[in-house]
Formats: structure tokens, sequence, C-alpha cells
């Protein structure tokens, strides 16, 4: 699979989304310190980092279900720090969960519709769903879209069955086409692997590839599988212990010590096997064995620390 690949303009625009110095506090524990992030226009970004990191909690700040103690959230030039999410929403920035929310009683083809709604067509939200009448057919735009995000995400063949009762695989799936139904021009990916096979996961690696390169999207991903960020964005955020760590290209990433020392520890691989490759221990992504010592950067367990209590609790 190739890399996304923004042209010299889109490099060079404004940032559509990014927050500037960002600090989150829970009593007397500092969640978020200082952390700056920017996204460009049809762009894949990354934010990794071990478990307790803060990554959860500045989506919060970023999507505006959490007020940052200091420091701005900028939309395409304007200050949104103090704006609701919902009033965010409509502007074009969505989100998924890590946990994904569903209308249980809806079909798979339905929660397309209805996001594509919001997006395009927002009196019919009232008469389709507040005021009991059900879903009216769809016009034909409406209807290729949905079509179209179906049939990428392989879900043609579940289109109308209702989700309740569906597998984690299938539901991600299911959130994550109705994330793009809804054309946002800023979405936020909070591990959208989680729960997928290896076919899933390319799928839905390609699906966001099209988005970025035929609809403009921009792109914020949190993942666990520091690998498949490492192939897929451009540029990578890495936060540890609610700091900046390191920023940059994959290989500035793969390079940098202190990065290489929060997943790995203090023994960082040799240069040769990570040029080839092949990271000793499978769960790294950067090359080099996995200090059992360290936390959970890729999933995996972590000691109960202040800072991963209050994210998770957010």
């Amino acid at each position: 699979m190739s890399k996304v690949r923004s042209d010299a303009k889109a490099s060079a625009a404004a940032p559509r989304l990014e927050c500037r110095d960002v600090t989150v506090r829970f009593g007397g524990v500092v969640a978020l310190n200082s952390v700056s992030l920017s996204i460009p226009p049809a762009a894949i970004v990354g934010l990794v980092g071990p478990n307790g990191a803060g990554k959860s909690t500045l989506f919060s700040v970023l999507s505006g279900l959490r007020r940052p103690d200091q420091g701005r959230v900028m939309f395409e030039g304007a200050d949104i720090t103090r704006m609701p999410a919902a009033s965010r929403a409509r502007l074009g920035l969505a989100r998924t969960f890590q946990h994904p929310e569903m209308f249980a009683g809806l079909t798979t083809r339905e929660h397309l519709q209805l996001a594509h709604r919001v997006a395009t067509s927002r009196s019919r939200i009232w008469t389709d769903v507040v005021t009991g009448r059900g879903f009216r057919r769809a016009d034909s735009g409406e209807a290729e879209r949905v079509d179209a995000l179906l049939d990428a995400l392989h879900l043609t063949g579940i289109a109308d069955r209702p989700v309740a009762g569906l597998p984690l695989g299938m539901t991600r799936l299911v959130e994550i086409a109705r994330a793009l139904a809804a054309n946002p021009r800023v979405l936020l990916f909070d591990e959208p692997s989680s729960g997928l096979d290896a076919a899933e996961t390319e799928q839905v690696l390609r699906v966001l590839e099209r988005a970025v390169e035929r609809r403009g999207v921009s792109l914020l991903l949190v993942e666990h599988d520091v690998a498949m960020v490492l192939h897929l964005c451009r540029y990578v955020y890495v936060l540890d212990f609610g700091m900046t760590i390191g920023e940059g290209t994959p290989d500035q990433i793969r390079g940098n010590p202190e990065v290489r020392a929060a997943y790995l520890g203090d023994d960082p691989a040799p240069a040769a096997a990570s040029q080839a490759g092949t990271p000793r221990g499978g769960r790294g992504g950067l090359g080099g064995t996995v200090s059992p010592q360290k936390r959970g950067g890729l999933g995996g367990s972590s000691p109960p620390d202040s800072t991963a209590t209050q994210e998770a609790a957010s």
C-alpha cells in the first residue's frame, strides 16, 4: 500500500486543526503538559504513546468533550477552545471512540444515512428520527454515497441488519463508515483497528487513504499498532506521561532515542535490525526488544499510574 502524499499546496497550507500548548490537570495530576499538535489539510497524522500517555485526553480536548486548563484549540484558524462538541461537529469535526457507540435499533444502512443527513440535510433528522415516522427514501446522491461506503468496507451483506448483535469487528467497521458518511473535514480516529482482523484492517486503511486523496479529509490517527501508524502517516507525534517526547516523519520517529526508550527500554536494537524492518520481539514497530519493565505501549498491560487512571475516567 502506498503512503498518502499531499500536494505541495496542501503541505504549505494553514493547519486544518491544531492545538497550542494544551495543559489538562486532574487535581494534582498533569494529564497533558503544554502539548501542541497540527493537522494539515488532506493529510494523515499519527498520535502514539504508551498506555496512560494522555492520548485519549488530548482527543477529548480536540473534539470538545473536555476543556483544557491552558492552551487553545484552533479549527481552520478560528479559536474553538470554548466551543462545545456539537458545534465542532457542525464545522466538520468528527471522531470515533475506543468502544463503538451505536443505535441498537438501526440497521447498518440507516446509521450511514443518518450520518449523511446530519451533514447535508439536518431538517430531515426531525422527520426521520424524532417524530418516529421512519427514514424516508434516500435521494440518488445519498444512496450512491452510502452504497459506496458499504461496498468499500464490505458491509453490503449486513446493510439491512440491525447493528445490535453484530460482532465487535463488524460494529467497528460500521462506526468507521458512519463517520465517513458525515463528510467530515477532520476525522479523529481512536484505535480504528481495535477488534479487526488483518483483512479488515487492510480494508480500513485503503478507505482512509482514498478519503484523504479524493475528498481531502484530514485524519488524526491514535493507534497502539505503531507499525501501522508509521506506515500510513506522513507525520507522527509521540506522547509519554502527558508530554510530547517526539514528533516528525516516520523515519525520524524510528530514530528518536526518547521514543525508542519509551517503547523499548534503554537498550534500543541495532540500527541494522531497524533498517531491515524486522523488529525483534514483534511488538514495538520500531525495532528492538520490548522491555517488560516499560508500560504497554502497544496495548499491553501497564502498571497503574495516576495519569492512566484519570485518562480512562475521562
